[in-house]
């Protein structure tokens, strides 16, 4: 549950550098250029996963080693994961048209599923394979070279997976969260396999190989669990984040001063940008002009406070009689 108060601005909103909120044109330059970075970090990702998944796939195979194959498996679905967060990000960046009139940003958070369901068969795929290992442990061969490998892999997928996440928070993109928190585990399965290599072959303990394997199975199932929650919860228009209502809701009865009441507000969230519906009360005996300006200057205060407010609806009501 969020406990921050409704004077803090709700966390869905982009910021700039600075750390304020920016205006309707800046923000609509954000999200363009939130696209654009999130291609290309997502491009270097499915480059750099696919190197190392071969050199990882190789190790486990000339060594035996079953947390080096696992990992490798990893990395090579990891790499399919960034390529669907790329055509996502892609699709996303397309403008309304007739048949999708509303923009095609939720692709982007369809492209989040996809990645948490590939990340799920990977898994239930990389567990089996662990532990037939356990069962029959075998002797792990060039335990030097294969630590060495998964050393420089976890390094290379560390500092690869901040880099994805920091432009993943900033741009508020979902899709590229996803697939950097799986970097993130990525590069942790690797130290992981690193360290069941050394217990497996310096301390004998040979069944650790394949525990690492399952361990790395287990990361994979709580980072994928997370990212299908979220990405299942904006598919269907759910709204997480009650802050918001109420710093909307405050926002609009301090700009009026007691002329407007706010009956009820919806919100919905898709991608990057979220819409609300505000219905508000005014004396019924304002003329049409007055009703025009007060839902321009409501519009104007919300997106001016939360620029990731791509549209909102404000709909006039008859003040109800006591």
């Amino acid at each position: 549950m969020d406990k921050r108060t409704s004077k803090d601005i709700p966390s869905n909103s982009i910021t700039s550098d600075s750390g304020t909120s920016t205006d309707k044109d800046s923000f609509a330059v954000l999200v363009n250029e939130g696209f654009r970075e999130g291609q290309r970090i997502a491009k270097i990702s499915v480059v750099t996963l696919i190197s190392i998944g071969i050199a990882e796939l190789l190790m486990g195979y000339i060594s035996g080693s079953v947390v080096a194959t696992a990992d490798g498996v990893d990395s090579m679905s990891d790499a399919m994961i960034s390529f669907i967060v790329l055509i996502g990000l892609r699709f996303a960046r397309r403008p309304a048209d007739r048949k999708f009139q509303f923009g095609y940003h939720k692709v982007e958070s369809l492209a989040a599923m996809v990645a948490a369901i590939g990340m799920i068969v990977i898994g239930i795929f990389i567990a089996y394979h662990s532990y037939e290992g356990l069962i029959h442990p075998n002797e792990i061969k060039q335990p030097i070279a294969t630590m060495i490998v998964l050393a420089i892999a976890g390094a290379i997928s560390l500092h690869r997976a901040f880099q994805m996440r920091h432009i993943a928070n900033k741009y508020n993109l979902l899709s590229l969260k996803t697939d950097a928190k799986n970097s993130i585990k990525d590069g942790s399965a690797s130290i992981l396999g690193f360290f069941s290599v050394l217990l497996a072959t310096q301390f004998g303990i040979l069944q650790a190989d394949a525990i690492g394997g399952m361990i790395i199975a287990g990361f994979i199932f709580s980072v994928a669990y997370v990212s299908l929650k979220q990405s299942s919860l904006i598919l269907v228009d759910a709204w997480y984040n009650p802050v918001s209502s109420d710093f909307m809701k405050k926002l609009v009865e301090q700009k009026f001063e007691g002329d407007v009441t706010v009956r009820s507000i919806k919100l919905r969230q898709t991608g990057m940008i979220s819409r609300a519906e505000i219905h508000v009360e005014m004396d019924g005996k304002k003329p049409l002009n007055e009703v025009e300006m007060v839902l321009l200057n409501t519009e104007k205060v919300i997106k001016s406070r939360m620029p990731s407010m791509d549209v909102v609806l404000v709909i006039p009501h008859a003040q109800r009689r006591s």
